[in-house]
């Protein structure tokens, strides 16, 4: 990742201005501008289902007058042959009308919850994206999203129809027989009995544990398409591969033990609300009832044909519930990412006098529990390139994120001119801070444009400047279209060049500020030469702060600076912490002692200390 465009951050802190937290943006209020579409779906249901009920009730009066004694009235049959016709022509019409803007309003529903994602992401810290793996935000933003589609284009109009369809069959079979309905409702009260068992704590427990399971093979997935070329170029593609199957033995076992737990208790509810055992308890109940005396034989028919509408909502219940259940989880992980927190904007923002940068007091740690700087002191002057150095886990890349404010410190300050980078808008410090991270990310662009991301109104010639300073020029060159060689399309580029794209991209922007995070840590030794010539010839006032990945890149450091577990050890000239063969050069011999080149470099580094 490298220069954030000025336009985009003075957008994003707008943004913030007009919206506020997201936290506050609720689903309630995301689904507001849809509610009175959602109210025809449903109200487009309601007559559809109360006029599939026509072809029944017209089946039952027809049975009673063909049952009855005498000639049956030819008009009165027709009559009701056609109002059943109409009923069932109403429900294709309505129900379909339904369904249609029901999905057409899922779409929009969909559309409006990536937006707010967009939005969100764009707005939270950036420094948030590394604490998450690339798997679970895809997830968040692609499956969750899709799983609230029955919510939208399903169950609005499913569970109107069970439940309006069997409450006006209720009160019609209640002017019927009351006895018999009751006996009716058997089946019902069965199957509303078992629904507990399927929301106890162990039931809710195994289906969280089913999509935990679920995020973990798909992080799975990813890491391993994308890493595949890098783990099989090192010989670990056995490894890689094992790391795969062991997600996905974890999720086989966690999907059996859920579905063990459930299975009896859904093997149940289907049973008792089969078509064959409904039909049998109404046969049985009618059968007694009519030997008793106390119903009509032409009486029972409504009870066939409408009895087995009344375990419809519970059939949806069961049959919905896994995907209810499901939705409402994805629903919950899209709320957890819009509440993130963003870093606030400064009602009045201040304007830096000059680049000067200093560390007041700093401390921080991504847990409350476990700080990882701790009490970080350190002035960057004009000018100047100051390297950080020290262990892995020392906080070198938690350092240097201060600077652009991926974070904001636990205690203490960061300033830049004089003002605390909190007091500073995002369209300023992005027009004064940019970086180049190890891991770097280019857009689905041309090449041209990744470099002109940060400057969109570069010409051409100020991008091939760039490219040439960042030692990537004549490689782009090479590629089919040359600067406009699409990224991940006609242009593949290795992890080094990408890192160059990175370089000419930040060298482009030329702010007075540059972070560069091991910004060179896939490039060959010439390009890192390169790269640290261009930033020596457009040096100046700019004030560059890096973390060193090979003792090249600190020999024109002005100021090297040893972490070790979150403070500052040791700082000075190359030169000055090798002669004092403290913590720095133990650190350094230790790591560099078998390379020649290494050995070569500190007798430069020496040399080259001792003619100033």
């Amino acid at each position: 990742m490298s220069a954030i465009d000025p336009a985009v951050a003075g957008e994003r802190s707008t943004l913030l201005a007009e919206t506020g937290p997201a936290g506050k943006k609720d689903f309630g209020r995301l689904l507001r501008p849809f509610v009175q579409k959602l109210a025809v779906v449903v109200l487009l249901q309601v007559i559809g289902a109360l006029a599939g009920l026509a072809p029944l009730l017209a089946v039952v009066e027809l049975g009673r007058t063909l049952l009855a004694e005498g000639p049956a009235d030819r008009d009165h049959v027709w009559n009701v042959v056609i109002v059943g016709v109409i009923g069932l022509f109403v429900r294709l019409v309505f129900t379909a009308a339904s369904s249609g803007i029901g999905h057409v309003l899922d779409g929009q529903v969909q559309l409006a919850f990536r937006r707010q994602l967009a939005a969100q992401l764009g707005r939270v810290p950036i420094g948030w994206f590394s604490r998450r793996r690339t798997g679970e935000l895809a997830k968040v933003v692609g499956e969750d999203v899709g799983a609230v589609h029955p919510f939208i284009a399903h169950t609005p109009g499913e569970l109107v129809s069970a439940f309006v369809v069997p409450l006006a069959s209720l009160i019609y079979l209640f002017t019927v027989d009351w006895q018999m309905t009751l006996i009716t409702l058997i089946p019902v009260v069965m199957a509303i009995a078992l629904v507990p068992l399927m929301m106890t704590p162990k039931r809710l427990r195994e289906q969280e544990e089913f999509d935990t399971a679920m995020g973990r093979i798909s992080t799975s997935v990813v890491e391993f398409v994308q890493g595949i070329a890098v783990v099989k170029a090192f010989g670990q593609s056995g490894r890689a591969h094992r790391k795969f199957l062991t997600a996905a033995d974890d999720f086989v076992s966690t999907f059996n033990r859920w579905v063990h737990g459930i299975s009896r208790i859904a093997a149940g509810m289907q049973l008792v609300l089969a078509p064959p055992f409904v039909l049998l308890v109404v046969l049985i109940g009618g059968t007694i009832r009519i030997t008793g005396g106390g119903l009509a034989p032409a009486d029972l028919l409504p009870f066939l044909l409408l009895g087995l509408g009344l375990t419809a909502p519970v059939a949806a219940l069961g049959h919905g519930f896994d995907e209810m259940q499901a939705a409402g989880r994805a629903v919950g992980r899209i709320r957890e990412v819009l509440e993130v927190e963003s870093l606030p904007e400064p009602p009045h923002p201040r304007i830096p006098q000059g680049n000067r940068v200093e560390l007041s007091g700093v401390r921080f740690g991504y847990e409350d529990d476990r700080e990882v700087l701790r009490g970080v002191d350190l002035v960057l002057e004009p000018g100047t390139v100051t390297a950080v150095v020290g262990p892995s886990g020392s906080g070198k890349s938690t350092l240097v994120q201060l600077l652009p404010r991926f974070f904001d410190p636990g205690q203490g300050a960061v300033t830049l001119g004089g003002v605390d980078l909190r007091e500073l808008g995002s369209r300023e410090l992005y027009q004064r801070v940019s970086f180049v991270f190890q891991d770097v990310r280019l857009l689905r662009a041309s090449v041209a444009d990744n470099i002109a991301l940060a400057v969109p109104q570069a010409d051409r010639d100020d991008v091939v400047r760039a490219a040439k300073l960042a030692n990537i020029h004549e490689r782009i060159l090479e590629l089919p279209h040359g600067y406009e060689s699409v990224i991940g399309e006609d242009a593949r580029l290795s992890g080094g060049e990408a890192q160059r794209i990175a370089i000419a991209r930040a060298l482009l922007a030329d702010t007075p500020v540059l972070v560069l995070d091991e910004a060179t840590a896939f490039a060959d030794p010439q390009t890192e030469q390169a790269v640290r010539h261009a930033l020596a010839t457009l040096g100046g006032e700019r004030t560059v702060l890096v973390i060193a990945h090979r003792l090249e890149t600190i020999m024109d450091a002005d100021c090297v600076v040893m972490l070790d577990e979150g403070q500052i050890v040791e700082r000075g000239r190359p030169a000055e912490l090798l002669a004092q063969n403290g913590r720095f050069a133990t650190f350094w011999q230790s790591h560099h002692a078998a390379s020649t080149d290494d050995v070569e470099a500190l007798d430069g580094v020496l040399q080259g200390d001792e003619s100033r």
